[in-house]
């Protein structure tokens, strides 16, 4: 499948049940809900979908159960990457196995940092031996290091390493766009990028804020694709400070209070990520520009009208 027909991915959040396992249904629910308001591609197993408190058993069982529910729909990227090549092979592998997956995202090694030879045999290692194209997922806000715009060039030739989520500035995405080759699929992982990297010739973004904010990210790429500008810089606007506001407690915390209060019983987070109390939800409703006790109140919260930029 062709990861640069889609532009508009969600990096979707893994919900719990209040004993703290998998809830697939609320997983069904939100991801059909997604599919039927513009999200055309999605990220299984990311940072969002808090995998660093996934087991191996319940990662294949969330892919299996994911790669099923999409059943080709749209591209699914299972995160396979970890600190250890071998393992990450071993576990790549593992995935490949398992239908309707159609790419690993294979994070920079976090903790050990290595430096840009080191990433570039990690990567060379792993693109060889598995069974799975490679999307490469660059955050060294996580990971403690950054890839180079060179390496990533460098591992873009590699005919198994098909893409990068980019955490990086707009310079580097620009030099990585302009330089890499054309089949490969340069996302922004930065929401506030989404409507630049499209202008600058990316694919698109792999989103958070697109859980709540699906319609409009839809809106305002369907805006560029028409020509207006204006009205996709309107929207970009409007998202941009709601966007930060997500990020304003350790992810997907705040996307998971949204989402509650609207009713999609995603659960709260595993540790050593907390689930919002009263007063921090309080805190991300201000600043998400709706009234102080829109995520606390009992009824489900309707986002439809208030959020309509």
């Amino acid at each position: 499948m062709d990861l640069k027909a889609a532009d508009l991915m969600v990096a979707i959040v893994t919900p719990f049940t209040e004993a703290n396992e998998i809830n697939y249904p609320a997983l069904d629910q939100l991801t059909e809900h997604l599919l039927a308001n513009g999200a055309n591609g999605f990220v299984i197993g990311g940072t969002t979908g808090e995998t660093p408190t996934l087991s191996h058993d319940e990662k294949l069982a969330l892919y299996r159960h994911f790669g099923a529910l999409v059943a080709g729909r749209v591209p699914v990227i299972a995160g396979t990457g970890s600190n250890n090549t071998a393992e990450t092979i071993a576990f790549t592998n593992e995935v490949a196995t398992i239908d309707g997956i159609d790419a690993a995202l294979v994070v920079v090694p976090p903790y050990n940092k290595p430096n840009q030879r080191g990433m570039l045999a990690h990567f060379t290692a792993v693109a060889d031996a598995v069974d799975l194209p490679i999307m490469i997922y660059n955050i060294p806000g996580r990971t403690g290091v950054k890839m180079e715009v060179a390496t990533l060039l460098q591992l873009a030739q590699h005919p198994q390493i098909v893409g990068v989520k980019q955490c990086a500035s707009l310079p580097e995405m620009q030099a990585l766009i302009e330089q890499a080759p054309a089949d490969f699929a340069i996302f922004s992982g930065e929401d506030e990028q989404a409507l630049v990297t499209k202008v600058l010739g990316g694919a698109g973004v792999i989103s958070v804020a697109g859980h709540v904010y699906i319609t409009q990210l839809r809106a305002m790429y369907d805006a560029l694709a028409q020509g207006d500008v204006v009205k996709a810089g309107q929207l970009q606007r409007w998202l941009t400070p709601r966007m930060a506001a997500l990020f304003m407690y350790p992810s997907p915390s705040p996307v998971k209070a949204v989402l509650n209060a609207q009713g999609f019983a995603v659960g709260g987070c595993r540790l050593p990520i907390v689930t919002l109390n009263d007063a921090e939800k309080q805190e991300l409703a201000t600043a998400l520009q709706l009234p102080a006790s829109a995520l606390t109140d009992q009824l489900p919260l309707d986002l439809g009208g208030d959020l309509d930029a």
